[in-house]
């Protein structure tokens, strides 16, 4: 099982010296922005700037491709939805009582590439960012709501855990399935009922293992003392450079282009 969601690439393209507070900012922007899109030019304006900001981070195409296989079903699922069930005007031709309509085929190539934009383009972020520096910029840009009491430092510290252990569970599983296949399980049956069954040996070493996980990284925290983010200290201050100004300058440029992409056609 190849995840890559969650894996940090080392590097230094400006992507990986900006800062974090930056990245996450702009990830959320971007997800808007694309979001906004409705026309194919806005789209492929999205997609140019998407392709050269990997190209520019030296991560590689073929990474940022790996992490759009858990999704490949539901893109799949999404496209014979939309087209089968779409009522549009243009009818293309009819199978059985089903009608094709021009309109829910655009409609289906829409939703592909704005899923693909958006994944893609998420999954950039922790390509280039550590799960380190990336708890540190969730919590100083949540910091503003600790005022009514938010837990921003512990907010930021879930979400890193959570995104560090996806490639470790992802191990966890291949590693299970192989032991249950060499036992006689088979995960290459066809038909539902035997699959789930096949399935059900998998999920409760992985439930139990996740919990001894949860359970051993809670007693190294408190070995080291952890208690929150309190008087907390860090090693690497954030700070914004050149890079972060840069970054925001081409976002800027997007969402123009994207904006008189919706004016205009």
């Amino acid at each position: 099982m190849n995840i890559s969601i969650g894996q940090y690439v080392p590097g230094e393209s400006i992507f990986h010296k900006s800062d974090p507070r930056t990245k996450l900012t702009m990830t959320f922007a971007y997800m808007v922005i694309v979001l906004l899109i409705n026309n194919f030019v806005g789209y492929a304006i999205a997609m140019f700037f998407l392709i050269m900001a990997i190209v520019s981070s030296r991560v590689g195409i073929r990474m940022v491709l790996r992490s759009l296989k858990p999704i490949l079903f539901l893109i799949i699922f999404t496209v014979f939805l939309n087209i089968f069930l779409y009522q549009g005007e243009t009818l293309l031709f009819s199978i059985g009582f089903i009608d094709i309509y021009k309109e829910g085929i655009l409609f289906s190539l829409q939703m592909i590439m704005r899923i693909l934009l958006l994944v893609a383009g998420a999954s950039l972020l922790t390509y280039t960012t550590t799960s380190i520096m990336l708890t540190d910029g969730l919590e100083r840009l949540m910091s503003p709501l600790s005022v009514i009491g938010f837990p921003a430092h512990d907010i930021a510290m879930m979400i890193s855990i959570a995104l560090r252990f996806i490639p470790t569970f992802a191990e966890e599983t291949e590693r299970i399935m192989r032991a249950q296949a060499s036992r006689g399980a088979d995960f290459d049956s066809k038909k539902l009922k035997e699959k789930i069954r096949s399935f059900i040996p998998v999920l409760v070493p992985l439930f139990i293992g996740a919990f001894r996980r949860a359970t051993d990284l809670a007693t190294a925290m408190e070995a080291r003392c952890y208690r929150g983010g309190k008087n907390r200290t860090r090693y690497r201050v954030l700070a914004f450079s050149k890079a972060d100004i840069v970054l925001t300058s081409i976002f800027v440029i997007l969402a123009v282009l994207v904006i008189l992409s919706r004016i205009f056609f």
